[in-house]
């Protein structure tokens, strides 16, 4: 902030007019204040005041631009101007008004001593980078002065010096001159070109000495000196084919400098007819934005001569460097074309000198103005000269910055609109030309904001509208009134079982927007809603940066998911706080190995299941269950035959556990067989369980006996295992014939039965079912109760026996009635 002088109210009006009259007077101090003090014996009143104020106003308005000169080449560092006697003021002045010089071309070339006030040269300066033609070579400048903000304009007139000497494009022109040619005949040839401006610019021109033509020094419709070869004699191919001259450029500096080129002339046989163009002169308009290798247009010229003469090939005449550098003509079809991008804020339009030769040497002048059309291509452009970044708060019509802005285009595209979002404490003022000043507009509030992104938008009126944004921060001084915030309200983290203690599951975050030790945060575990949830055994936090960690092992089949809450608290006093839910979910290892529900397996004997003879192909024998305590594809199960008695008799399917037959069997098939199948699951690394099955092959249904468990036996009881074998086998025939009765009796009824409601004949099966297989007590040596469903069906073949399921085991005999077979029995 600048410091204020504080002014007596009797006299703050004569000390501000007194300042305007020194500023516009260029008078002393002490001369203001003997004429104030007059002003204050005669009581001017506020009326008078302010007329002589606006007459200061005036004359300030008024002043006229400061030019100062200096010649181009001139060292860096050299003296310009006394800068602070111009203004008036002194050097120490200068320097605690904060002044600063501007260039209008954005460099900044002129540099500002703050000891002396002297106005130097910050680099050197070559008039021809700067103007390149134009003459004068002016640059624009200003000064400005804060304390309070003044500008001023000055101008920089940037002297020519011979430095250039002419130079001729092409270092040979060639001439082609019909023999008939006349004398008086002018032949216009291509101007040298001197980069140097007014008497050091190019002057005229002269020709070695040859009897056959002289040199006249003419302008161009650009006022460029170029010269005229005038014939002083008839000329005579037989005598002379050829003429070589030499061509001078002359310009007017002291020493003057010259170039030279080789001007070779051709005499051509007699060609009566010069080309002329169609619809010279042409205009055409190119976007600036055209890229390079753009078509502009095509030129046409034609000649009424025949063969060779009337043959026309196409060029520029007399065209500048930038013109050869920018476009393109083809010599046979005149197109023309551009060679490099436009440049609207450059060059706004070209006009080119085209040339149409015949074969004979004639040629037809015609020219093409070429306008550019200026494309918003360049976005406004904002500098700032200064910045003050911390404002206090209670600090109103506080100057926040000074800035300049500028667009290189013109018209619309060059028109500006500067602006700040509407929702900030601060205006925009427009002070000087394209200068503008950012002020608070009321007192800040540090309670309602602590910090201010001032956004300065600066858009061109083109078509499409170009922005430029610049961001300035203004900061207050801060208290702790921000909570801490998460990034997210609630996170999700995923945790493989059997994990390593002290394992880094994830991490949590959270801001405050606070500074300082305000915006310092610890983390904390918050007590669990569920008080079954041990978490301080589960879970660590780290309090400085939220990174949380498992303290054991967890388990998939014990705990799959828990929640709990996270807290995360500032350093500021009160301090604040916020909490967020942290939600951890435990994946699944394959770390249980499947388990046989079906068939259950004992350590003594494997289990025995009863296959009849009669079976056909994939008949189920059995159907192996198998859990796996695992999820997902750790707990897909597939199952497998290992080993069997007799391979190829017994398959089993992968993926449901079903033990079937694959062919049928015969009578040189073992009765029993020992198959051992594997469950394997899907898991990584794979794991698995086996599981025995002995299969009995029976000549029917059932038999009465089974084979006793495969044990060491003690040599002491093996004659009372013969007799309990005898007792069993008897006990077994008695059931079967019993069994038989009960069967054959029952088939009798129902045949009388559908011989009765005239449903058709029953036919006992082509066998008798032994009756020695059917055990109807519960007491037999069967070792479990099983219980199927019994299909006898009669038709005009041989009988069939169908075991359709196996059902819950129950004692004695249930007679059903199929909807698929005439006649079913279920025994127990």
């Amino acid at each position: 902030m600048s410091n204020t002088v504080k002014i007596p109210p009797k006299r703050e009006s004569e000390f501000s007019v007194s300042k305007h009259l020194e500023t516009a007077t260029g008078l002393d101090a002490s001369m203001h204040f003997l004429i104030m003090e007059k002003l204050g014996r005669i009581h001017l009143n506020r009326q008078v005041m302010a007329f002589i104020f606006m007459m200061v106003l005036v004359q300030v308005c008024s002043e006229p631009t400061i030019r100062y000169s200096i010649l181009e080449e001139t060292e860096s560092g050299s003296f310009v101007a006394h800068l602070a006697k111009d203004l008036g003021l002194g050097a120490r002045e200068l320097a605690a008004r904060s002044a600063r010089v501007l260039s209008d071309d954005y460099k900044q070339r002129l540099l500002l001593d703050p000891e002396t006030g002297d106005l130097l040269l910050r680099e050197k300066v070559d008039r021809e980078e700067v103007c390149s033609t134009v003459d004068p070579c002016v640059l624009h400048f200003q000064v400005t002065l804060e304390k309070p903000v003044q500008y001023f304009q000055r101008e920089l007139l940037i002297q020519d010096i011979n430095d250039h000497a002419p130079e001729f494009p092409d270092r040979e022109l060639l001439l082609r001159i019909p023999e008939n040619s006349q004398q008086g005949t002018q032949f216009s040839l291509n101007l040298a070109q001197d980069l140097d401006v007014g008497s050091n610019g190019l002057q005229q021109y002269t020709v070695s000495p040859n009897p056959y033509f002289h040199v006249l020094t003419q302008n161009n419709s650009k006022g460029k000196k170029y010269p005229e070869l005038v014939q002083d004699r008839g000329l005579d191919r037989e005598e002379q084919a050829e003429l070589s001259l030499t061509l001078t450029a002359l310009d007017g500096g002291s020493p003057p400098r010259s170039g030279t080129a080789l001007v070779r002339i051709l005499i051509m046989d007699i060609n009566d007819n010069a080309p002329e163009f169609v619809n010279s002169p042409y205009e055409v308009q190119v976007l600036e934005s055209s890229p390079p290798d753009s078509p502009v247009l095509t030129v046409l010229a034609r000649d009424a001569d025949a063969g060779n003469f009337g043959r026309v090939s196409y060029g520029f005449f007399q065209a500048s460097d930038e013109i050869q550098q920018t476009f393109s003509i083809n010599a046979t079809s005149g197109d023309m074309r551009l060679k490099k991008k436009l440049d609207f804020e450059k060059i706004k339009s070209y006009h080119v000198e085209i040339e149409a030769i015949d074969g004979g040497g004639l040629s037809g002048k015609g020219s093409v103005t070429i306008e550019v059309v200026d494309v918003n291509d360049n976005a406004p452009e904002l500098t700032i000269s200064s910045l003050t970044s911390s404002v206090p708060e209670n600090a109103p019509e506080t100057i926040i910055s000074i800035f300049r802005v500028g667009d290189r285009d013109s018209g619309e595209n060059g028109k500006m609109v500067c602006s700040i979002p509407e929702n900030l404490p601060f205006i925009l003022k427009s002070t000087f030309k394209n200068f503008y000043t950012l002020v608070t507009e009321s007192p800040l509030d540090r309670e309602s904001r602590a910090e201010y992104n001032i956004t300065i938008m600066v858009s061109d009126m083109g078509t499409p509208r170009l922005t430029t944004w610049h961001t300035i921060k203004v900061q207050v001084s801060d208290i702790n009134d921000n909570t801490p915030a998460f990034t997210q309200t609630s996170y999700t983290m995923f945790v493989r079982e059997n994990n390593s203690p002290a394992l880094h599951i994830g991490t949590i975050s959270a801001t405050d927007s606070d500074s300082g030790s305000n915006a310092h945060i610890t983390y904390s575990l918050l007590p669990p809603h569920d008080p079954e949830l041990a978490l301080s055994s589960l879970i660590s936090i780290n309090a400085d940066n939220g990174q949380l960690f498992a303290l054991r092992a967890l388990d998939y089949e014990a705990l799959q998911v828990f929640e709990f809450h996270v807290g995360a608290t500032d350093g500021g006093s009160p301090p604040l706080s916020s909490q967020a839910l942290v939600r951890v979910v435990v994946l699944d290892d394959n770390d249980n190995a499947p388990f046989v529900l079906y068939p259950m397996q004992n350590a003594s004997a494997p289990f025995t299941e009863l296959l009849p003879r009669a079976a056909e192909p994939g008949y189920l024998v059995t159907k192996v269950v198998a859990v796996d305590r695992d999820s997902g594809q750790n707990a897909w199960l597939s199952f497998q035959l290992l080993k069997a008695t007799e391979p190829g008799l017994f398959s089993v399917w992968a993926h449901n556990g079903e033990v079937r037959t694959t062919r049928l069997l015969s009578e040189r098939d073992v009765p029993k067989h020992r198959l051992l199948l594997v469950v394997k699951d899907n898991g990584e690394p794979q794991r698995s369980a086996s599981v025995t099955l002995q299969v009995l092959l029976v000549d029917g249904f059932s038999q009465s006996y089974l084979p006793l468990p495969e044990v060491a036996r003690d040599p002491a009881h093996e004659d009372e295992d013969v007799l309990t074998l005898y007792l069993v086998i008897a006990l077994a025939s008695v059931s079967s014939l019993f069994l038989l009765s009960v069967l054959l009796f029952v088939g009798v009824r129902l045949c009388r039965r559908a011989r009765e409601v005239s449903l058709g004949g029953c036919s006992m099966p082509g066998e008798h079912f032994p009756g020695h297989l059917v055990d109807v007590s519960g007491a037999g040596t069967l070792s479990q109760s099983y219980q199927y469903e019994v299909c006898l069906r009669g038709d005009s073949g041989t009988g069939e026996f169908k075991f359709l399921k196996p059902m819950i085991p129950n004692a004695g005999i249930e007679i059903m009635e199929s909807p698929h077979c005439r006649d079913s029995f279920v025994f127990n």
